[in-house]
């Protein structure tokens, strides 16, 4: 795994400009007078983005190669985030978060696909491992950076856009042989449902209330009181929660029906939401931290469930395409979800936030009971791994997409 540090170098470089970015929008739109549903638009152009780069990127890198393909996104992100502050208006900071989307699926895409390049089983479990892991200490440290940094906010683009051009300097370094982007051939959303329903459905409602997590919780903590220094220790409490409580609450899953433990852990997410809008809570910021804290080890583990859940069911020679239409399902409902959220905030207040949320959530653990009422209970062999969601080259780092595996008993 050592040949692949530099790769894994200019990801936490990335994935460290990309955490500031999101957070350092919210408060930098709202210090511009952007209301709520403006903000929910502006920050679902980048899931939209997103989406669409993850059909754009592959045929750019399988044409110009790896190394100029990276080059190129990472010059796009950067000036689209240099012109940010040289361009507030809530229009083009939708079209530039749109723009920036497409840029770092294809920063993302074009690293995990090199990180395929590792043939031994084993080692690419490890290698997932380590490159989720430095997912979530990126953008970690993007929010210290936001709090500690210092600097004024029109600065803090410019090391963003730093950042992400610093990440081109390892990756074109290294001599790592440039792999093929193999074509993946994917499910409709009626074929998926009637593959995995548990998993499509949880896919899509997770999507939908993470993607307004990301989009509009700094928003919400800057609405409630919380300086720039308490925004990032807000976001940082969400994102610390998600890297440490994803391996308890999954390993407490295994060997039991995960659509069960898929749906405790909503509910259990829903009602720590709601706790968040009780008054005592929102006056003590240090319980509020741990709420959030909280929320996000519960919230961040319901699109692992559900990739857990396909991983289950699936034939494995289909796993690899079932699980990238799931990503795309997920990838919608947060394109979707600012968009929901920012209105209703926009209407009822930043208390609307956390209510969003509840019912996202609760939603979801309602139809998995339904579900779990009309077929039986079941246990299953496919481990919980932590993740985030990212691009379908990521997916097929994990074992469990190999072909080589025995097919899977058939879906619920």
């Amino acid at each position: 795994m050592l040949r692949l540090t530099s790769l894994l170098l200019g990801v936490a470089l990335l994935l460290t400009g990309s955490g500031l970015l999101g957070t350092l929008l919210a408060v930098r739109g709202a210090q511009a007078g952007f209301d709520d549903r403006t903000l929910g638009l502006v920050m679902s152009g980048y899931f939209a983005g997103f989406f669409f780069g993850t059909f754009l990127g592959p045929p750019m890198i399988g044409r110009i190669g790896h190394i100029r393909a990276f080059a190129f996104f990472a010059a796009l992100a950067a000036i689209a985030i240099l012109l940010h502050p040289i361009w507030v208006n809530p229009w083009a900071w939708g079209l530039l978060r749109l723009v920036t989307g497409v840029a770092l699926v294809g920063l993302y895409t074009t690293i995990e696909s090199w990180l395929n390049t590792e043939p031994d089983a084993g080692t690419r479990a490890k290698v997932f491992s380590v490159y989720m892991m430095i997912n979530l200490s990126g953008l970690a440290l993007g929010q210290l950076l936001l709090g500690w940094g210092g600097m004024e906010l029109a600065t803090l683009f410019n090391l963003t856009a730093i950042l992400i051009c610093a990440s081109v300097m390892p990756v074109s370094a290294t001599w790592l042989v440039q792999p093929e982007i193999p074509s993946l051939t994917r499910f409709s959303l009626r074929h998926l449902y009637a593959l995995a329903p548990a998993a499509t459905v949880g896919a899509g409602l997770s999507g939908l209330a993470m993607g307004a997590f990301w989009g509009l919780s700094p928003v919400y903590a800057g609405r409630i009181g919380l300086d720039t220094r308490g925004v990032a220790l807000f976001m940082l409490a969400a994102i610390a929660g998600g890297a440490l409580l994803q391996v308890p609450i999954g390993r407490i899953s295994n060997g039991h029906d995960r659509r069960l433990a898929l749906a405790i852990t909503a509910l259990a997410a829903a009602g720590v939401a709601l706790a968040m809008l009780l008054p005592a809570v929102q006056a003590n910021h240090r319980v509020l931290f741990g709420l959030f804290f909280l929320f996000g080890g519960l919230s961040f583990s319901l699109y692992p469930f559900a990739v857990a859940h396909m991983l289950d069911y699936l034939p494995r020679e289909h796993l690899l395409s079932g699980c990238s239409s799931l990503l795309l399902v997920n990838g919608v409902g947060s394109a979707i979800g600012p968009a929901l959220a920012g209105g209703a905030m926009h209407r009822f207040g930043p208390s609307a936030l956390p209510v969003y949320f509840a019912v996202m959530l609760v939603a979801l653990a309602g139809y998995l009971f339904v579900r779990l009422r009309f077929r039986r209970e079941r246990t299953f062999a496919a481990p919980f791994r932590p993740m985030l969601r990212t691009t379908p080259s990521a997916l097929e780092l994990m074992p469990e997409t190999e072909p080589s595996h025995p097919p899977a008993d058939s879906p619920d």
